[in-house]
């Protein structure tokens, strides 16, 4: 592990967020919105017939309705209900409490510890809490980006034909963490040294991370793809989750597999070094120095 003060090969984010244009009126009549709340088929059953369910920590990664989906720092994901009844705490007040819950609090990229109550078809939010200072950053990221995962996946394609586009961003550091073969698990080494990263970059105005996962050449293209980007994920969730860096000030993570290697994939100590996550902290050169 080690910090370079700048990586040839490094892929920059511009993430544009796009709204569709309104398509054609159809002339047939719309059918009424519906307002009844189907869980998995069955309804709802009172909570004096629920038990005490786990508590989930985590970040809230999509929103359906009635529904949050909550990704814990292990990459876990669990799928909660939301309801009239489930009290919505910030760090210094309540909002919506046992009334109508506000869903523009509970939105992608919220960090959440969430309090359940449980049944045969799944878990109830019975408390949902956060920091007011993480739902202001979430709005961030709900108001500058696209949060759903088919543009997730078209951005990070997108990232990798880009490679121009790093001219318009100064290289200010690049940690390196490594991992084991075929794993993507961090050790309390790579832990500090994330935490470490990010308290450095705290200190860089106007300062972004991209992160990017590598594999080495051991196995198949689609499974060294998939590996790298569990790498990347697994680093995003520890540096914004426990090292406290901010989802607004995160570019668009991506995998790259074998592309790109730091050392030659035929000896054991090259493929050590092959296998890793790049936390580049960057700073646009139009905001560079302001």
């Amino acid at each position: 592990m080690r910090i370079m003060s700048k990586k040839s090969g490094l892929f920059a984010l511009v993430a544009v967020a796009t709204v569709p244009m309104a398509g054609h009126v159809s002339a047939q009549p719309q059918e009424p919105a519906r307002t009844d709340i189907t869980v998995t088929g069955t309804p709802l059953p009172d909570a004096s017939q629920m038990t005490p369910g786990p508590e989930i920590k985590g970040i809230i990664s999509a929103r359906n309705a009635d529904k949050v989906q909550v990704t814990a720092p292990d990459g876990s994901k669990s799928v909660i209900v939301v309801n009239e009844t489930t009290k919505v705490k910030g760090s210094s007040g309540l909002f919506g409490g046992g009334g109508k819950v506000d869903t523009r609090a509970l939105m992608n990229g919220l960090p959440v510890t969430i309090k359940t109550m449980q049944w045969p078809g799944g878990l109830l939010a019975s408390q949902i809490t956060f920091r007011r200072g993480d739902l202001k950053f979430a709005n961030m990221i709900h108001n500058g980006t696209d949060q759903r995962f088919a543009e997730q996946t078209a951005a990070t394609e997108a990232l990798r034909g880009r490679m121009a586009d790093i001219d318009k961003y100064n290289i200010k550091s690049t940690t390196n963490v490594h991992f084991d073969t075929g794993k993507a698990v961090l050790s309390p080494a790579d832990k500090a040294e994330l935490c470490n990263a990010a308290t450095q970059a705290e200190g860089v105005d106007n300062a972004l991370m991209l992160v990017v996962g590598y594999t080495d050449s051991t196995g198949s293209d689609d499974v060294n793809q998939a590996l790298s980007e569990k790498r990347a994920s697994k680093v995003i969730n520890y540096l914004q989750q426990a090292c406290h860096w901010k989802p607004y000030r995160m570019l668009t993570p991506t995998g790259m597999a074998t592309a790109d290697p730091l050392a030659d994939n035929s000896t054991p100590e090259g493929k050590a070094q092959n296998r890793r996550v790049a936390v580049n902290v960057l700073v646009s050169k139009g905001l560079d120095g302001m």
